[in-house]
């Protein structure tokens, strides 16, 4: 059976993070270019992410296999207090695709979310384009699907940022939290 640990984001596990993020599959679905998957690229989206955590604005981690190998990262960026509203980032090596470790990563993050950061919705949105994405979503028990609707400032909201037609999808703090006590 599979697992995962999220840990914080240290240097020392940049160059394995170079690696992952600069296969083409990945850097593709992201959208990166090669300065940002490079080494040094990456060792500044470490102290980028360190810092956003300093000023509560993300909590991002990096996403360990059961044998404690990095096959990714995932994130909650755009932390409102207020609103208490999140989206969430993740992506994984595709080498590490179809093994159940997406639905595994987010159930830690998503409980943490909820029950220590105290959010109330957290989205996820994929790009139109991003057909894996969006199948990957669809996949999770506890997501609401197409909600841009129902939400429309957080659907302009993504597809500015991402500059592109954007599906959104939400997780609620009551709906996981009963999804979690039926799956323990």
């Amino acid at each position: 059976m599979s697992k995962v640990s999220l840990v914080p984001h240290n240097k020392i596990y940049a160059k394995s993070m170079s690696a992952l993020s600069s296969s083409p599959q990945v850097k593709a679905a992201l959208g990166l270019t090669n300065d940002q998957t490079s080494l040094e690229g990456t060792i500044g989206f470490i102290e980028f992410i360190r810092e956003q955590e300093r000023l509560g604005k993300q909590y991002s981690r990096a996403i360990l296999n059961e044998t404690e190998n990095l096959i990714g990262v995932i994130t909650l960026k755009d932390i409102d207090n207020i609103n208490k509203t999140s989206h969430i980032g993740t992506w994984i090596g595709n080498q590490y695709w179809g093994q159940g470790y997406n639905l595994l990563a987010k159930r830690e993050i998503l409980y943490k979310a909820f029950t220590e950061l105290n959010l109330d919705y957290v989205f996820a949105g994929a790009k139109t384009s991003n057909i894996r994405s969006m199948k990957s979503q669809e996949k999770l028990p506890f997501m609401r699907i197409e909600v841009q609707k129902e939400f429309p400032d957080e659907h302009r909201k993504l597809e500015s940022e991402v500059n592109a037609s954007c599906i959104l999808n939400v997780v609620e703090k009551d709906m996981f939290l009963k999804w979690i006590l039926q799956t323990e």
